[in-house]
Order: structure tokens, then C-alpha cells, then sequence
């Protein structure tokens, strides 16, 4: 049952949030993460993801979202500290009006939705947890159905991470796997099962321009670290390889720009073939 529990001091429960603020261990350990502002917290509860504990200030008087929140949800309600309430929601002084505990699905990629339209996206070892975020929101506003992090990566769930989706993570599958062959595995069987999924890494020395390249497909599209690009595992996996044309002196896009600008593309594609169907 949702228990109501006030925190006024640095006790055992607090130190446990905080330290999921900053430590992935921590918070795989306790298959917990903790999300900061309106509307993510919205989408996490419209999507059904389980809510473990509901945080705000005990000093202040709950706004009707929040009162709404509050007598809808069953999850733990914890009246807590405005100065330690700031910490939790990085703020220097002044509270969030709520921080939620929002339990931490499994890695199955399973979760991502697979059919004949399927556009999903591969980060290749990304390292900027902002850049996630922000992959994650493309990849929602643009039609995507799921999103795979590979390697040794940054966290989805790091709070930078969650805040640059602006809550898409909740409702865009959000996969995090050990290693390239995992996914390619993942990819065989879906092919054997009738969906023949093109892999198609992005590259400034691809084959083509995307603009040239056929995304209406079923298609993975990878994306490479930001400092080194796609890995030589994942270019020997690569069915094409294709570029996004540069003007000026750039050489190429932050991983987010990228993603964003072939998500487009692919979007572009296929609104045009919806069209002519």
C-alpha cells in the first residue's frame, strides 16, 4: 500500500534518491530513476509507467495538477524539505514542485514494435547524456518507433538524459544493449519473420546522399559516437552507408543534428509515398 512519509533531514531514503541523481550503479541497483518536471512526469503516468514514490514540498500548497497527481496515483507520497526537495531537483534554491521515483524497465528489445513501416534508430556508444535526450525527442516527433543504445554508453536514464527528451522517453521504447552483435541478432530474426530490415549507417564518406537513399523501408538507422563515429564492428554490419550533404567548412553534425536531420528525411519519404499510395 502507498504509504505517506515526511523527510526532513538527510535520512538513509533521501541519500538513496540523491545519489541516483549522479550514479548509474546506484540507480540500476535499485531499478529506479528519478524525473524532474511537469511534463514528463505527465507522460510517464499517461503511459503507464509504474510510479514508486511522488515527491513535494512539505511547505507548500500543492497547485490542481499537482493535488490531481497526488490523489490519482498510487505511489508512495513523501513530504520533503524545500532546500532538500532543490537538491533532488537540481535546483540551487528554489524546489521543483515534484520529483517522481519511476521504476526502470528491462532491456528487452523486445519493447520496440516492429512492422512493415518500422524506423527505428542505433546509437553507437553515444557518451552525451544530453545528446540522448535529445536523439530520443527527434526520434518520437519524427515517427521513429524505438531507440537502441549499444556499447559502453551514456545512461537513458541519467537526468540529463531525460530532461532533453522533454518526456518522450516515455513514450518512445528506449533500449539499452551490451554490444552490436545483440542487435544484429535481434535484426536476423525479425528479417526471418517477414520484416527485412535494412541497416543504414550514417558516414561522410557513404555511398549516397540520404537524400538519394530509399528510407520508406524497414530500417534501422545507426548513429555514430561523437568523437570517433560508427566502430568497425558496426560498419561490417552496415547493409549501406549514407551522408548527409555538408556545406561550408563543417565536416560533419553532432549526433543529434544527424539523427535529427536523417529522421527528417525518412519522415519527408514517407509522408511523400503516403501520399501517392
Amino acid at each position: 500500500m502507498p504509504t505517506v512519509q515526511r523527510i526532513t533531514s538527510r535520512n538513509a531514503r533521501f541519500q538513496q534518491w540523491q545519489a541516483m541523481l549522479t550514479n548509474r550503479n546506484k540507480r540500476s541497483r535499485a531499478h529506479e530513476f528519478l524525473v524532474q518536471g511537469v511534463r514528463p512526469i505527465s507522460l510517464a503516468v499517461q503511459h503507464g509507467w509504474p510510479i514508486h514514490a511522488l515527491i513535494h514540498d512539505a511547505e507548500a500548497r500543492p497547485s490542481t495538477w499537482l493535488a490531481e497527481l497526488l490523489g490519482t496515483v498510487r505511489a508512495d507520497r513523501i513530504e520533503m524539505a524545500p532546500e532538500l526537495l532543490a537538491e533532488l531537483g537540481e535546483k540551487n534554491e528554489t524546489p521543483p514542485e515534484v520529483v517522481a521515483v519511476v521504476e526502470m524497465p528491462e532491456d528487452d528489445l523486445a519493447r520496440i514494435p516492429v512492422s512493415s513501416d518500422f524506423l527505428g534508430v542505433a546509437l553507437d556508444r553515444p557518451t552525451s547524456p544530453g545528446n540522448i535526450g535529445s536523439i530520443v525527442r527527434s526520434a518520437d516527433a519524427l515517427g521513429a518507433h524505438g531507440l537502441v543504445v549499444t556499447g559502453h554508453a551514456a545512461d537513458v536514464y541519467d537526468p540529463k538524459a531525460v530532461r532533453a527528451s522533454t518526456g518522450s522517453l516515455f513514450a518512445l521504447p528506449a533500449v539499452r544493449v551490451p554490444a552490436p552483435g545483440d542487435v544484429m541478432d535481434w535484426v536476423a530474426a525479425r528479417r526471418t519473420a517477414g520484416t527485412p530490415i535494412a541497416v543504414v549507417g550514417t558516414d561522410e564518406h557513404g555511398e549516397c546522399d540520404v537524400f538519394d537513399f530509399d528510407l520508406t523501408r524497414p530500417v534501422l538507422l545507426l548513429v555514430g559516437n561523437e568523437t570517433t563515429g560508427l566502430s568497425r564492428t558496426w560498419r561490417e554490419a552496415c547493409d549501406h552507408l549514407v551522408r548527409i550533404p555538408m556545406a561550408g567548412a563543417a565536416s560533419s553534425l553532432n549526433a543529434a543534428n544527424a539523427a535529427t536531420a536523417i529522421l527528417y528525411e525518412a519522415a519527408r519519404q514517407r509522408r511523400i509515398a503516403g501520399r501517392s499510395e
